[in-house]
């Protein structure tokens, strides 16, 4: 895996990649490094057909506390342009992330704030500790949280994403699970590693093809009014599935009773 400043990038055991964000001291605060680094790492892994799962974490007490002061401070001396070229830079990293063919898990403790909480929205599952903090806090500040914003809707819907957005409110992991930031909350770093265990079991059960075809049925169909047209996209994805490798394998490993080749 290749060498970074702010992040880092693990493959702990066959199929499972670990990338956390490194700037402990900053309570991983992002900056330009980091969404260069991230993006890197992210166009790395959609390339890797034997990984099956991505976990996304943080080292140190917090998860990210959004974006780093001095990168905020520097923004202000920016024209236009230069700020929209820098926000599309989060944006497309954030794309990334949520598009990845394989599984993402995001382990968050600590702090999960702005461009933080963002990251817990574009990955597929999350588990916090219930001690966890969250924010969208970016009207404090006279800004908004826009390059976030399809991702955090997506997650936990248009009411509460504006609700959290225009109030600034910081809010616990018992209330994040509630509305759909995360899934599940643990109490403790041992709970938090029993969870990933418990998903990685699941990644691993799971056809690779079929993850990333899954993935793209909620980005694909998300919102779309049910149609005749939608039905027939939906008859013609399953077919493809059923005449795949992965689908023949699959149903042949059950009437075997047997696991199927990618679960040896």
């Amino acid at each position: 895996m290749a060498d970074y400043e702010t992040i880092t990038l693990d493959a702990t055991r066959e199929g499972i990649a670990i990338l956390s964000l490194n700037r402990p001291d900053k309570h991983n605060a992002f900056n330009g490094e980091v969404i260069e680094e991230l993006t890197d790492a992210l166009e790395t892994l959609e390339e890797q057909d034997t990984l099956r799962l991505v976990i996304l974490r943080g080292n140190g007490p917090s998860f990210s506390a959004g974006a780093d002061l001095e990168w905020m401070k520097a923004a202000q001396d920016w024209t236009r342009s230069e700020n929209e070229q820098d926000a599309l830079r989060l944006a497309e990293m954030l794309r990334k992330l949520a598009e990845l063919p394989q599984m993402t898990l995001a382990l968050v403790q600590g702090a999960a704030m702005g461009g933080g909480a963002g990251l817990v929205a574009a990955c597929d599952l999350a588990v916090a500790m219930q001690s966890t903090r969250f924010s969208f806090s970016e009207v404090r500040l006279g800004l908004t949280p826009a390059t976030i914003s399809p991702f955090v809707i997506q997650a936990i819907g248009p009411r509460w994403a504006k609700a959290l957005f225009v109030s600034g409110e910081r809010f616990d992991a018992a209330f994040a699970e509630r509305i759909g930031l995360v899934q599940y909350v643990v109490e403790d770093a041992d709970a938090m590693a029993a969870m990933e265990e418990h998903i990685a079991g699941l990644a691993m059960m799971a056809a690779p093809g079929a993850i990333r075809d899954a993935k793209t049925l909620v980005l694909d169909f998300a919102g779309e009014p049910f149609s005749e047209t939608l039905s027939l996209e939906t008859a013609r994805r399953i077919a493809a599935r059923r005449v795949s490798s992965e689908g023949r394998e699959g149903l042949s490993a059950f009437l075997e009773r047997r696991k199927p080749d990618w679960a040896d």
